[in-house]
């Protein structure tokens, strides 16, 4: 079933092209990877597909619990949608914790009213300690528990990577947007955090989209590539399609 349906789409900034005539359907449980050159259009469209930026024409339909349009996107309402991301450039509240990082993603699932919160009733109380709880699977998961009560901002790299997908987890989303999920990271780490996305995927019933340089990544991880050149897409297939196709080699890879 597709989980993403993509039309036509075109965002320009002035006179440049950013994204042009973009077409593309992602299936449920795919891992998808999106590879191409620095400014090649791969954040620009991450941006489109979370409602940052909007549109110059064309359409982004999300086949979820409903059909939602790219015309009624709003960063704020995505979560609630069922899509979750995380960004290039780290953005967690460097003096919270690790535990009060990751429970800020789950407050879409929290269901007690203004009421019940103002005045601590007993589902205030009950619905906290759910969130604690399934916040804590969550570290344990990813090897984190042990720094829950640490600053954000006194992680290695790393593990502050993690910390922002697993924050991007407890939103309980159905699509889950990676940009450069492996920046910064050596390369035990990276082993892990592709060992890591593989579980996710099966765990959590996602489908996955990420952009990322790290070729060795991308190749071991993605069930289909597509890669972006100048705005536009080059090519799509299987991990071992791209490695032999001439056009990637010339454009990306740097063959001649």
């Amino acid at each position: 079933m597709e989980m993403l349906v993509v039309n036509n789409l075109y965002k320009s900034f002035g006179g440049v092209k950013a994204v042009s005539n973009i077409n593309m359907k992602i299936e449920e449980g795919q891992i998808v990877g999106l590879i191409g050159p620095n400014g090649a259009g791969k954040t620009t469209f991450f941006n489109l597909l979370t409602g940052i930026y909007s549109p110059s024409s064309g359409d982004i339909v999300y086949k979820l619990n409903q059909e939602i349009s790219s015309i009624n996107f709003r960063p704020s309402r995505m979560v609630k949608y069922g899509v979750a991301r995380t960004f290039q450039n780290i953005r967690l509240f460097k003096e919270m914790t690790v535990l009060e990082n990751v429970l800020i993603g789950y407050h879409n699932n929290f269901k007690y009213n203004l009421f019940t919160s103002l005045f601590r009733l007993p589902g205030y109380y009950k619905h906290e300690d759910e969130a604690y709880d399934e916040v804590v699977e969550l570290l344990k998961t990813f090897n984190l528990y042990d720094k829950k009560d640490v600053l954000a901002k006194n992680l290695p790299y790393g593990e502050q990577r993690k910390v922002e997908i697993a924050r991007a987890l407890a939103s309980k989303p159905k699509l889950l947007l990676l940009d450069e999920p492996a920046a910064g990271m050596n390369p035990q780490e990276t082993r892990e955090l592709t060992e890591l996305i593989q579980w996710i995927r099966e765990e959590f019933d996602l489908t996955v989209i990420l952009i990322e340089h790290d070729m060795s990544l991308v190749m071991d991880l993605c069930d289909d590539i597509i890669v972006f050149n100048y705005g536009t897409l080059l090519a799509r297939g299987t991990p071992e399609e791209i490695q032999n196709n001439p056009e990637v080699i010339k454009a990306y890879l740097g063959g001649e």
